[in-house]
């Protein structure tokens, strides 16, 4: 088995070895830049964005009704519902559990759908769409909702999700268009080295926070517990909400509601949330990369 095949099978070893040696041997946060973590998720979405034509499936994209629904409720819907429904009970939660839901279908939702076998080219189409308005919903939530004693630059949030998303879409559409032919010899390689990448930016965002989650190891129990519920519920609604579309379709559009780019979303707490969203957000991987297999069982038994 090649070397690249073997990561791409493996994936989950890699975030779990992220996760370790954050905990085990972590980088000293003051010796690599405060930029770093956007670096390295904006040079995946870059690999992400050469391995496919996003333009392309943008303008084959016919069914534009549905889009604009599914669209609406992953960036809008869901997250408004689960913040309103988790701050009766603590406002830090749902504002961390807010800034998850609201990203975009994840980089690699394409391949997750594939595994469950649901429409790939449905689920590209939601991935792209979502990530290119992500930078314009999430800061209109975060304004149209009202945080007391949360001071946040919307702003610069914009600015921040659309240097991420827009500079690589931009640098691979150019690279595709100049060199055609190596981009083809070589985007075998690109699914790999995302893992790699991000088990280096999972071994960064856990070193950052590894004294508060030792710290705090009983108080971090329920809050899975709660990213668990969180991600089976979105793996629910994401099914059922377009139920008059055939099954391949229901899986493409479940996956991306429940497997968000939470890559970003750590990016982002770490820039302008308190530690203990940014502590969620980088425990939102221990669902993200468990629940697949038993969301593939429950489907697999539903006509």
């Amino acid at each position: 088995m090649r070397v690249s095949l073997f990561i791409e099978k493996y994936f989950w070893l890699f975030l779990i070895a992220g996760i370790v040696l954050g905990l085990w041997d972590p980088i000293p946060f003051k010796i690599f830049p405060a930029f770093l973590p956007k670096v390295l998720l904006g040079t995946m979405l870059f690999f992400v964005f050469l391995k496919i034509d996003s333009l392309q499936i943008l303008e084959n994209i016919r069914n534009y009704k549905l889009m604009i629904y599914i669209t609406f409720v992953y960036m809008i819907v869901i997250p408004v519902f689960f913040f309103f429904s988790i701050n009766i009970f603590s406002p830090d939660v749902a504002i961390a559990i807010l800034l998850l839901t609201a990203m975009p279908a994840g980089v690699s939702t394409p391949a997750l759908t594939d595994i469950v076998k649901g429409n790939v080219s449905l689920s590209m189409s939601l991935t792209i769409v979502s990530q290119i308005v992500a930078p314009f919903t999430v800061p209109l939530l975060f304004w149209l909702i009202d945080f007391s004693g949360h001071s946040i630059n919307k702003l610069l949030m914009l600015k921040d999700m659309a240097f991420i998303v827009f500079l690589p879409m931009i640098i691979a559409q150019v690279i595709k268009k100049y060199f055609p032919l190596s981009i083809k010899k070589t985007q075998h390689l690109y699914t790999s080295l995302n893992v790699l990448l991000l088990l280096s930016f999972v071994y960064l965002a856990i070193s950052s926070q590894r004294n508060y989650i030792l710290e705090n190891p009983k108080g971090l129990v329920w809050k899975i517990a709660v990213l668990y519920m969180v991600f089976i519920i979105l793996h629910v609604i994401g099914y059922f909400m377009c139920f008059k579309q055939n099954k391949e379709n229901r899986i493409a559009v479940a996956i991306g509601a429940a497997y968000m780019n939470n890559g970003m979303a750590i990016v982002l707490a770490a820039s302008y949330f308190k530690p203990e969203v940014l502590v969620l957000m980088v425990l939102s991987e221990v669902p993200w990369n468990t629940l697949l297999a038993p969301f593939k069982r429950f489907i697999s038994r539903l006509n």
